[in-house]
């Protein structure tokens, strides 16, 4: 796979990590937050357990969504390694391993949002738990579902500054756009404090990223990069 996004034109790997970026956002947003949203009744462990076991499908529907958003992200961050790399390799390198720990993080909980479902079908290995108990237990991995998922948006944030500045540095992106995303970046960055990010989140963080990503993901799919810039860049980096 990273034979085939080295050897692709830049123009290629634009457009591809803007179709990743594009899937990476449906697949994580209606897995981690639509579909896990509808499900959890906050602070009713009963209600949110009966609102898994009636709706078992649609819940194992969010997981895989939120797994499979996971490998577009890999992909999204590969190729804008690629593409960014002539700009500041060191930067670009860091950018790719803080992005990489996001994911691990977004792995982490996929996996944290069906333990809840595990926990209410385990049966004799939790018998010396009460229903309630169990119900509660099932609740509290749904809240380190939440924490985990802000400590990848923290991740993700610091990827955004990174990225927002090898943007606006680029001679082939317009430098508005790295603007945009650095801004995006620094409201997610709340999130290592979460109460700060839920206050702040409507309107100045949902605004914030919408202008950060929406443009950056547009751009990419529909005009890709300026490849000739590129090239020279990318010489100029070799030198």
């Amino acid at each position: 796979m990273m034979e085939r996004i080295v050897e692709a034109s830049p123009r290629f790997k634009a457009r591809m990590a803007g179709v990743c970026q594009l899937l990476e956002a449906l697949t994580a947003t209606f897995g981690q937050v639509v579909i896990r949203d509808k499900l959890v009744v906050a602070g009713n462990a009963a209600a949110t357990a009966a609102n898994i076991l009636r709706h078992e499908p649609l819940f194992w529907l969010g997981f895989a969504l939120s797994l499979i958003g996971v490998a577009f992200h890999v992909a999204w961050a590969a190729l804008m390694y690629e593409l960014l790399k002539p700009v500041n390799r060191s930067i670009s390198l860091v950018a790719a391993f803080v992005i990489l720990m996001g994911c691990a993080m977004q792995t982490l909980t996929s996996f944290l949002y069906l333990a809840p479902l595990l926990i209410l079908h385990s049966g004799s290995p939790l018998s010396a738990f009460t229903l309630e108990q169990v119900q509660a237990l099932a609740l509290l991995f749904l809240k380190l579902n939440s924490y985990s998922f802000n400590v990848d948006l923290f991740f993700f944030g610091l990827w955004c500054v990174l990225t927002g500045y090898l943007i606006f540095r680029s001679t082939f992106l317009p430098r508005i756009l790295g603007v945009f995303l650095g801004i995006s970046g620094l409201g997610y960055l709340t999130y290592l404090y979460p109460p700060l990010a839920y206050r702040l989140f409507f309107p100045y963080i949902a605004v914030a990223s919408a202008l950060g990503e929406i443009p950056l993901e547009l751009w990419l799919i529909v005009m890709g990069v300026n490849a000739q810039r590129w090239k020279v860049q990318a010489s100029v980096a070799v030198e």
